[in-house]
C-alpha cells in the first residue's frame, strides 16, 4: 500500500471483488444461521465511505472477532454499537469476500501512522496492526501480522535469522506451513536453561519444522560467565559455523525487549535485580537479542554485552532484509532504540505503539 512496499498476504479482511465466494453479488445480504431474522434491506448504501457500516468499522469488527477472539457482545461494547450490528458487519465481510484467514491492511485506515514511521525512521515499509482499544494486549495482533509477513517472505534458497520472545512465539500460529526448498533458519541467540510456561528460544526450531527447513542453533546459554568462555564456545566448540553462516543471511526477524519487570529477559532468570539495576544505570532502555542499547540505539558499556551469545549487532545491521516486530505498553523507548540500532527495512507494530513512538520523537503524522 506504500511506495516500494512488498505486497502483503491477505489477512482477515481484504478488498472484495464485488462477488462472494459463491459468485453471488456482494451487495446481496447472505442468509446465514448467525444473521438475525431482520427485514431484508440493501446494504450497498451502508457500505459507502459515509455509511454507518463503513469499511473501517467492518475491518475492526472482523479483526476483533477472528484474530483477537472477542465475543460479539464484547465487540459491540468496544465499538459502541449494537450486537445485531456486529453480526451484520461480520456477515457483510463474508458477503464481500473479505473474510479469509487473515486481515488485509490494504483497507485498514492506518496509512497515516505507517507513513509517519517510514519518514521518521527511514523504513521501506511500516506495518501497523489495528487494536480493539488503547488498553488491548497488542501481542496477538502484532504476532498475527508478523506470521503473515513471514509466510510471504520465505522463499527457496533463503537463509533467514530469528530472535525470540513473546511476539515471535505468537506469530507461529499465523504462519502458513509449507515445503520451501533449501531454506536455512538460524537462531540469533543462545537458549535458556529453565523454561517457564513456554520456551521462547525454541522459536527458530519450531518455525523450521513448518517450512521443513534446516535449523542452525547457538547451542549455548544466552549469557555465559566470561568473554573467554564465549570465545572458546565459538572457536573450539563448533559454534563458529553458525556465526559464519549468519554473515550470509538474506533476512533477520527480531523483536525488542523493554527494561520493565515483565520483560522476557528478566522473567527467565538470566539477571538478578542488581544486574538489572546496573543495566538501567548504564543507560539501557531495551535489548535486541540481549544486546542492551541506549535510546540512540548504541550498545551500552556494560559487561553483559561482552558475554551474550548472540550473532553480533554488526552482522544483523549488514543483513539485506531486516524486520523488527514489537510493541506494547512500556516499550516506547525500547522500540525507538531498536529502530535506531537495527535500522530495519520493515517495522511491524500496533497502532497504539506507533502513535506513542511518533509522539516521543516529535514526528508529524
Amino acid at each position: 500500500m506504500t511506495g516500494g512496499a512488498t505486497p502483503k498476504p491477505d489477512a482477515l479482511v481484504r478488498p472484495g471483488s464485488g462477488k462472494d465466494a459463491r459468485g453471488k453479488d456482494a451487495n446481496e445480504t447472505p442468509a446465514t444461521a448467525s444473521t438475525p431474522a431482520e427485514p431484508a434491506e440493501p446494504i450497498h448504501g451502508e457500505l459507502s465511505a459515509t455509511g454507518r457500516r463503513s469499511a473501517r468499522l467492518r475491518l475492526r469488527a472482523a479483526w476483533m472477532y477472528y484474530v483477537e477472539g472477542m465475543t460479539q457482545s464484547a465487540i459491540a461494547s468496544a465499538l459502541d454499537i449494537g450486537r445485531v450490528t456486529v453480526v451484520r458487519l461480520l456477515a457483510d465481510a463474508r458477503a464481500l469476500n473479505e473474510v479469509k484467514i487473515s486481515l488485509s491492511r490494504e483497507i485498514a485506515e492506518l496509512p497515516r501512522l505507517e507513513m509517519g514511521l517510514q519518514k521518521a525512521f527511514g523504513l521501506r515499509e511500516a506495518v501497523v496492526a489495528p487494536l480493539s482499544g488503547p488498553l488491548a494486549d497488542p501481542t496477538s495482533a502484532i504476532g498475527a501480522v508478523t506470521g503473515q509477513f513471514i509466510s510471504d517472505l520465505i522463499r527457496p534458497d533463503m537463509k533467514i535469522g530469528f530472535g525470540w520472545g513473546r511476539t515471535l512465539m505468537r506469530a507461529l500460529g499465523f504462519i502458513d506451513e509449507k515445503n520451501v526448498a533449501n531454506v536455512s533458519v538460524i537462531s540469533l541467540l543462545g537458549g535458556i536453561t529453565k523454561a517457564k510456561q513456554y520456551n521462547p528460544s525454541e522459536f527458530a526450531w519450531q518455525l523450521s519444522r513448518l517450512f521443513q527447513a534446516d535449523c542452525h542453533l547457538i547451542a549455548a546459554p544466552a549469557i555465559v560467565d566470561s568473554v573467554e568462555t564465549k570465545r572458546a564456545l565459538i572457536e573450539r566448540c563448533g559454534l563458529g559455523t553458525v556465526y559464519s553462516l549468519a554473515r550470509e543471511m538474506d533476512a533477520v526477524v527480531l523483536s525488542v525487549g523493554e527494561m520493565e519487570g515483565d520483560s522476557t529477559s528478566m522473567r527467565f532468570g538470566f539477571f538478578t535485580p542488581d544486574d538489572w539495576a546496573s543495566l538501567i544505570a548504564a543507560g539501557a532502555v531495551g535489548d535486541v537479542v540481549y544486546n542492551f542499547i541506549d535510546i540512540e540505539g548504541r550498545p551500552i558499556d556494560h559487561p553483559v554485552n561482552t558475554r551474550v551469545m548472540s550473532i553480533p549487532i554488526e552482522t544483523l545491521q549488514a543483513t539485506p532484509e531486516r524486520i523488527l516486530t514489537s510493541g506494547g505498553p512500556g516499550k516506547t523507548q525500547a522500540v525507538i532504540a531498536g529502530l535506531r540500532m537495527l535500522r530495519p527495512t520493515v517495522f511491524i507494530t500496533d497502532e497504539v505503539t506507533a502513535a506513542a513512538v511518533l509522539d516521543a520523537v516529535g514526528a508529524d503524522y
